[in-house]
């Protein structure tokens, strides 16, 4: 039988213990995460495509959403062949499914270069690492969501960025808060389908939405593709994961040699004809100019007043107030954050910035734009 290796009691552990609850470990954090206010704001942050009044273009909460249950199919899939004895957890893949981009930015992939590029000289931006920040640090002033270790070991892993063929779990407990790349593997089974699951949510939907905004023709889409998976979102999602379900043999999550050409050429299409279409570009330079200029006007209010909450409470702009109460509630954790790892004040102030631009909304962030840049009427 192909299951985790490590027992459960070790995934199901939590920072702080919990009493016993009827809905089981991985359904409460389900709820945990569904409840939380970074989970809410996904809602108004980008996928690819930012247009904040169509509301069918796909926003960073369907996206989640979908990988949570592509994921939960493709292991109740697997566990229902009849060749192979597999023993997967559905709620376990659900629950990393949800959480796997808390961490993301405003404005999606731009607006995680823009940040990244702005607190480089001092650490990285990176959504995976960020969304374990969240969820553990800086979650509730502070206390974190408490979430199993089987899905932040999820979260933190799932790596939006790299197109496997297959993949294995470590089995091995890691030190969560030693990673600072993506090149852990997850370590669990239901992590590694979540990898998977991100990508096959991604690119059929991202094809169904370039479409709606006339970025490309069903014309241009590959004939191979369209013949061998199809060229609607469901199509394209039915026959990658039904391949996984077939495919994947003696514990090894994969794709059919066939099924990943298909996959990578699927890609190839998206990255040369979406992802780097000249509006495309167009609209993510906008987002991180707004970023870049966020970033600046912070670490600038921070240089000058510190954390003196009084000082922004007296400021007549909004948005500087709204900083300075985010101060006030959260300097107990930047005080200790400082001292425990021994931080200079530029560290504190990149990670207190980073935090708080990485949770802006899309409209949130172009509302302080404004704010910043359109003088406020004094009558």
């Amino acid at each position: 039988m192909y299951t985790n290796l490590l027992p459960e009691a070790q995934l199901q552990e939590r920072s702080q213990p919990k009493k016993y609850d009827l809905r089981g470990e991985y359904y409460r954090d389900q709820t945990a995460i569904i409840h939380s206010r970074p989970f809410r704001r996904l809602k108004h942050k980008t996928q690819v495509f930012f247009s904040p009044h169509n509301d069918h273009v796909c926003t960073r909460i369907e996206h989640v959403l979908h990988v949570a249950t592509i994921a939960a199919s493709i292991c109740k899939g697997l566990n229902q062949r009849n060749d192979e004895k597999w023993k997967l957890n559905e709620e376990l893949a659900y629950s990393i499914g949800i959480g796997h981009d808390l961490g993301h930015p405003p404005f999606g992939h731009a607006g995680e270069q823009a940040l990244d590029d702005m607190v480089r000289p001092v650490r990285r931006f990176i959504h995976e690492i960020n969304g374990y920040r969240v969820i553990e640090k800086v979650y509730n002033f502070g206390e974190g969501m408490n979430l199993t270790y089987a899905v932040k070991d999820g979260i933190i892993c799932h790596c939006g960025e790299k197109f496997e063929q297959k993949l294995e779990p470590e089995h091995k407990l890691k030190n969560l808060n030693l990673i600072q790349t993506r090149a852990n593997t997850p370590s669990t089974y239901e992590g590694c389908i979540v990898r998977f699951a991100d990508k096959i949510a991604y690119l059929g939907r991202d094809i169904e939405d370039a479409l709606i905004g006339k970025f490309i023709t069903k014309d241009q889409i590959p004939a191979n593709i369209q013949e061998k998976i199809g060229s609607s979102n469901g199509e394209i999602i039915n026959y990658l994961v039904n391949d996984i379900i077939k495919a994947s043999n003696r514990g090894i999550i994969c794709f059919s040699d066939e099924t990943y050409q298909l996959f990578l050429e699927l890609k190839t299409f998206n990255y040369q004809c979406i992802y780097t279409n000249e509006k495309v570009k167009e609209y993510e330079d906008s987002c991180k100019n707004i970023v870049q200029s966020l970033y600046n006007f912070y670490m600038n209010l921070l240089n000058s007043n510190g954390l003196d909450q009084k000082l922004y409470a007296s400021n007549s702009k909004k948005i500087v107030q709204n900083f300075g109460a985010y101060l006030y509630k959260m300097n107990p954790f930047y005080t200790k954050e400082k001292s425990k790892h021994n931080l200079s004040d530029l560290h504190t102030y990149t990670n207190l910035v980073m935090d708080y631009i990485s949770g802006m909304t899309d409209n949130y962030a172009i509302y302080c734009m404004k704010e910043i840049n359109i003088p406020s009427p004094i009558l």
